[in-house]
């Protein structure tokens, strides 16, 4: 990757590391995204007893890992691998993913201009990180605002470059999560409660449907432009229509699909 922050993640972050190093009871990483190193202890690595921590990290390997503590004037980063579960893990890992796709493009307009790469890269990072975390936030502005670049301060040439691909290679495309509720209720009206929790679950937001699928099951799914919204909007979907079992008037259950 061409980014590189500066300074320190921030304590509860989730941040991608390379494991670089393997000891007995800890474990080495590269914080990707800064540069820097971090240290996994044994009991951070896995809940429950470890006999091998080889069987859990391998060098190389990419994981990603939780910012516990940071002492700065020592430069010592603390991390958590087993502090990260899987929904987090993916929504980190498709943030890198755009994050890339985007220096990708950088890539190929510095290609087409002689420039190299870490040069391009540099100049448009002083005028993009001003206002957004990454090129990622900012391209997707700049489907909805051509001129973007532009008013950032990038001269027309590589600014126009730059918006033809990125309205092709950033066009609305989405992400979709889904899974399936299970409902029961043994109240007189039953039936009722349950139709009424999920006509307010689905009220959460446009982007949620929800769908009969038989014997008591229904088929969730939700749409958003990032796994971030997706998740929140998921996570308030499901609560309200497991409202009635908080009640005590039936049982219920959300099972996941794994991507």
């Amino acid at each position: 990757m061409l980014l590189k922050r500066e300074g320190f993640p921030e304590e509860d972050s989730l941040v991608l590391c390379t494991v670089t190093n393997i000891q007995y009871h800890s474990v080495f990483v590269r914080l990707d995204e800064f540069g820097s190193s971090g240290l996994i202890h044994i009991s951070e690595i896995s809940p429950g007893r470890i006999r091998n921590i080889r069987d859990y990290v391998v060098e190389g390997k990419k994981v990603v890992c939780k910012v516990l503590r940071i002492d700065r004037a020592k430069g010592h980063i603390d991390l958590s691998l087993r502090r990260v579960n899987d929904n987090q893990k993916r929504i980190k890992i498709n943030e890198i993913k755009q994050e890339q796709k985007a220096e990708k493009i950088v890539e190929q307009i510095a290609k087409n201009n002689n420039q190299q790469p870490k040069d391009l890269y540099i100049k448009l990072k002083e005028k993009v990180f001003k206002k957004y975390d990454d090129l990622t936030s900012c391209f997707k502005e700049v489907v909805k605002k051509e001129s973007l670049l532009q008013d950032l301060g990038i001269s027309k040439d590589i600014a126009d470059q730059l918006t033809e691909i990125i309205k092709v290679r950033f066009k609305e495309e989405g992400v979709e999560i889904s899974g399936t509720l299970k409902l029961k209720s043994f109240e007189p009206d039953g039936i009722e409660i349950i139709k009424k929790s999920l006509q307010d679950a689905e009220k959460t937001d446009k982007k949620v449907s929800i769908l009969y699928a038989g014997g008591g099951s229904y088929k969730v799914h939700v749409k958003s432009d990032k796994y971030k919204n997706a998740e929140k909007i998921l996570d308030t979907t499901i609560k309200k229509a497991l409202s009635f079992t908080q009640k005590g008037l039936g049982k219920g259950e959300f099972i996941r699909k794994e991507e």
